[in-house]
């Protein structure tokens, strides 16, 4: 393969990489070329291969052992992609007209458990707001949402909630690299059954997610969605 193209991206390395190894150009278990060979290849840096194989080990493309080489994955990685939903597009895309309303905000104290999800200190305040959001007027969502103030201090002043969800306010201002997330069932307490407008005891979809950037913690928060609620992902 003539690939000796200048300026490559390790985006760009990446993608062809994937090509060939789609392509079966090098076979479940196979070794591909070092890094040293697909630099001479592309006409690039090593570091930018060891980018572009780096995340391809990381989408469970390929295997790479220090002193052993980089190999095809003998049986490929199947990962389910999930992507943190602006819940306004979550509504709009099952053809409802979506609301919300901001039900409190405060900046507190959080609990020893909410400190070690933001590794913030003992005594350090951070900030809490609650929000429910609807769907043709019916709730589809509660959220109970703490922001680590070291991260995003700019949350404590903004005005806008009532207009832009502070749900899409921090995935269209605060970027992230990483996050954690959990999915299980919630029996609707008195406080989650009166925000969703359901019986105590009723059977909701909880999404529990802390997220952060390089190290720096920005925001954990639990999402309640209504009763009949269906999760769907690709891999």
């Amino acid at each position: 393969m003539s690939s000796q193209l200048q300026s490559n991206s390790h985006h760009k390395v990446r993608e062809s990489l994937r090509e060939r190894i789609e392509s079966s150009e090098w076979k479940l278990g196979e070794l591909i070329p070092t890094e040293v060979d697909l630099a001479k290849e592309y006409g690039c840096a090593r570091t930018t291969i060891n980018r572009a194989l780096q995340a391809l080990a990381d989408e469970g493309i390929l295997i790479r052992k220090r002193k052993g080489g980089t190999r095809v994955c003998p049986i490929p990685i199947r990962q389910a992609k999930l992507s943190i939903p602006i819940l306004r597009e979550q509504v709009e895309a099952i053809g409802s007209e979506y609301s919300h309303q901001l039900v409190g905000r405060k900046i507190a104290a959080p609990s020893q458990s909410i400190r070690q999800n933001l590794k913030i200190d003992d005594g350090d305040s951070a900030f809490y707001a609650e929000t429910i959001h609807f769907a043709d007027h019916r709730p589809f969502a509660y959220e109970e949402r703490w922001v680590n103030l070291k991260t995003v201090p700019e949350i404590e002043n903004e005005t806008d909630f009532d207009l832009l969800s502070i749900n899409e306010w921090l995935i269209k201002t605060v970027p992230f690299s990483s996050g954690e997330v959990s999915f299980s069932a919630h029996k609707a307490t008195e406080r989650t059954a009166k925000a969703l407008q359901t019986d105590i005891g009723a059977a909701l979809f909880l999404v529990d997610r802390t997220t952060w950037m390089n190290g720096k913690f920005i925001t954990t928060m639990k999402l309640y969605y209504r009763e009949g609620y269906r999760l769907s992902t690709t891999i």
